[in-house]
């Protein structure tokens, strides 16, 4: 096997796992990674959860260090930014504490990721340095932050209702503070669930975080005592303002491309890098992964942004793999499947929300079961909804919440992979016993109601 150059821009999920693979399919290549923080591989979903005390600190979340790597022969330099990268003569230039160097390469991994998405606030600066008690969480270094000025403080705003917004509002709860989320759209977690099971989330929030769904934060301003957050209600357009202890901005990413861009490569329709499943750019030798590349939905076939850490896994096997001269190929689309937990609501789903525009008519199937049988005491909810297409009754997304939600929900990604439909899976053999599980799981019953409606369809045809 060929010995190559491998390099690669950003120690994240996506790129510390390129560099595993790299090193687990080739022994002799040579691997250097370029990283602009302090901190090699760490969990960034971990990061709420240091907050509210539950993971001990955030040296915790370091999952492979600058050691680690160099005991795989690894080259990690951090607090290092590419400056430039020169194609033709296949080196790049790295900055680390003002000091310019050039490293050669035969491959290239891109894993620049993404930066915090700042809306238009007055008093909020869209670039540049955030004004005083004001805060996003992308990073080692925003949770310390946070947690030092929580430890002074009573309220908290967050700007966002989706999954970080809502982990760190529970956090926040946790050690003491009352919490006010804003979010913009109308209702919360718009990018995981349909609004019936968003609002039957916000409706199980506990009284100390008050949710403002549809409204705009409009501006913010310094107080003696901390904050006064202006907002706007998008339907009545009234204006109210209340005070705070600081804020905390969970408004999504903007993708980090502009290196890909100057290389030529192909940028989507989602802003970020378009790779296929090979984790190849447009330009031969250039792979790329995680927050900064987009990708084909299964079910859509459209293109996705990846910002998800278990697509980013994926797609670091895949490019690392190839770049080491091995052979490693994804899915033809991802399914998005994803979860979390909220005041111990478990909420996830797989596959895309639905819309008007979707080409072929949708049937649905939607109930509320126990996790145990009726008769048995301790069983708690599940909500469970199914969406398959009327013609052929093939599943195409499902939502669940309640009770272990994300696993019934890993059943649902096995379907949609397999092409099962609401028929075949209605007749899922599942596990029984009283204490565990009951004789027929929401799984199945979901797909019950699904197929009865299709089948009263094609009646009344």
């Amino acid at each position: 096997m060929e010995e190559p150059h491998i390099a690669i821009i950003g120690c994240g999920a996506g790129g510390g796992t390129a560099a595993q693979f790299a090193r687990k399919t080739n022994r002799k290549a040579t691997i250097t990674i370029f990283e602009q923080s302090p901190y090699a591989q760490y969990s960034r979903c971990g990061l709420p959860y240091v907050i509210a005390g539950k993971i001990p600190s955030v040296d915790h979340l370091i999952e492979f260090s600058q050691d680690w790597f160099a005991k795989e022969h690894i080259t990690v330099h951090l607090q290092t930014t590419v400056e430039s990268i020169d194609l033709p003569a296949k080196t790049l230039t790295a900055v680390h504490k003002g000091t310019r160097t050039q490293h050669p390469f035969d491959r290239l991994i891109l894993a620049t990721g993404s930066r915090p998405q700042i809306p238009p606030i007055q008093g909020i600066p869209t670039d540049g340095p955030l004004p005083a008690r004001v805060f996003c969480l992308r990073s080692i270094d925003d949770a310390l932050k946070i947690q030092d000025t929580m430890r002074q403080a009573k309220r908290a705003c967050i700007v966002g209702a989706g999954f970080i917004g809502l982990e760190l509002s529970e956090a926040l709860t946790e050690k003491g503070l009352t919490v006010t989320v804003v979010e913009a759209l109308p209702h919360i977690l718009t990018n995981s669930l349909d609004t019936d099971l968003g609002d039957q989330v916000a409706a199980a929030f506990p009284k100390a975080v008050t949710i403002l769904p549809n409204h705009f934060v409009t501006k913010v301003s310094p107080t003696s005592k901390g904050l006064t957050v202006f907002t706007k209600d998008r339907a009545t357009n009234q204006e109210s303002s209340f005070d705070t202890d600081f804020v905390v901005l969970a408004t999504g990413t903007r993708l980090e491309v502009h290196l890909a861009k100057s290389l030529g490569c192909t940028i989507g329709a989602t802003g970020g890098i378009v790779v296929d499943s090979h984790a190849r750019t447009s330009v031969p030798d250039v792979y790329a992964v995680g927050d900064c590349t987009e990708y084909k939905d299964f079910v859509t076939e459209k293109p996705v942004s990846i910002g998800l850490g278990n697509l980013a896994v994926r797609q670091g096997i895949t490019a690392g793999t190839n770049a080491a001269g091995g052979e490693y190929e994804m899915h033809r689309g991802v399914l998005l499947s994803r979860t979390s937990t909220f005041f111990d609501i478990q909420i996830a789903a797989v596959g895309p929300l639905f819309t008007p525009e979707y080409p072929r008519p949708l049937i649905f199937g939607k109930i509320t079961g126990s996790s145990l049988p009726s008769y048995f005491p301790g069983g708690t909810p599940i909500t469970l909804k199914v969406a398959a297409e009327e013609e052929s009754g093939r599943i195409v997304a499902a939502q669940a919440v309640g009770s272990n939600a994300s696993q019934r929900i890993n059943v649902y990604a096995a379907a949609i992979l397999r092409g099962a439909t609401v028929d075949e899976l209605q007749k899922l053999e599942t596990t029984y016993a009283p204490p565990i599980a009951p004789t027929l799981d929401v799984i199945t019953l979901a797909c019950d109601v699904a197929q009865l409606k299709r089948l009263r369809k094609k009646r009344e045809r």
